[in-house]
């Protein structure tokens, strides 16, 4: 058995220098249209913040595959990187098959789903930082609309497509079966709710009814925003 008390400190800066090259080595210069250098230089002044704002005694013996908690997340916004781009250089945690965008989405119905004026990412640069991020398993069950009213009356936040992306993107371990989440941080003005779950193998970028509860599938949430 693992004594958390005795488990390495989370390190935070270290983390946001392994996000950064984990975006590089994905690609997202290019998707960016800017060099590997230049990429690097767009997100170096939110490594200050990470190190000012992440508490990391909260995460002792960091394991996100168990508690479903993430620290932050370095998220590149749709106007440098499209999830259509993003989506597919995905992976499960030891997995190979990239991650896709389910069929359902039908063609340029995607690019509508954008954030609600509660979560529309901060800055101007395309850039920003998630902090405190909960898979939200609690909600697995609940009918979305529901757990969307819940997270906001804690005061937090539920996650855009893009921060879900993000989130899977540099802690895969986070997806796990039937500990998915949806992503009610983006809307298109109907009834349907994105979500990321497993399907194939693979992860799967789809969407469900706002009514409609699904025992797999929880919400997505974070305390913070920051760009």
């Amino acid at each position: 058995m693992t004594d958390s008390t005795h488990s390495p400190a989370f390190d935070a800066a270290a983390e946001f220098d392994r996000q950064v090259r984990t975006l590089v080595a994905l690609g997202y210069p290019a998707l960016s249209g800017r060099t590997p250098d230049r990429f690097t230089e767009l997100v170096a002044p939110l490594r200050a913040e990470v190190v000012a704002r992440t508490d990391s005694a909260a995460y002792p013996g960091h394991d996100p595959a168990v508690t479903g908690r993430v620290p932050f997340v370095l998220v590149v916004g749709r106007e440098l990187a499209p999830p259509e781009g993003t989506m597919p250089l995905t992976t499960l945690h030891g997995g190979r098959l990239p991650g896709f965008v389910d069929r359902t989405f039908e063609p340029g119905s995607l690019e509508r789903f954008v954030a609600t004026e509660p979560t529309r990412p901060p800055g101007s640069d395309g850039v920003h930082l998630l902090f405190d991020i909960e898979r939200g398993e609690e909600f697995c069950g609940a009918v979305p609309g529901d757990a969307l009213a819940t997270v906001a009356g804690r005061g937090r936040t539920p996650l855009t497509v893009e921060e879900g992306v993000a989130l899977l993107t540099h802690v895969p371990e986070v997806l796990v079966k039937n500990k998915c989440f949806s992503l009610g941080g983006s809307r298109c003005g109907d009834r349907r709710v994105p979500a990321i779950w497993i399907s194939k193998r693979a992860p799967k970028l789809g969407w469900c009814w706002e009514g409609n509860p699904h025992t797999w599938l929880g919400m997505a949430s974070a305390g913070a925003r920051h760009a």
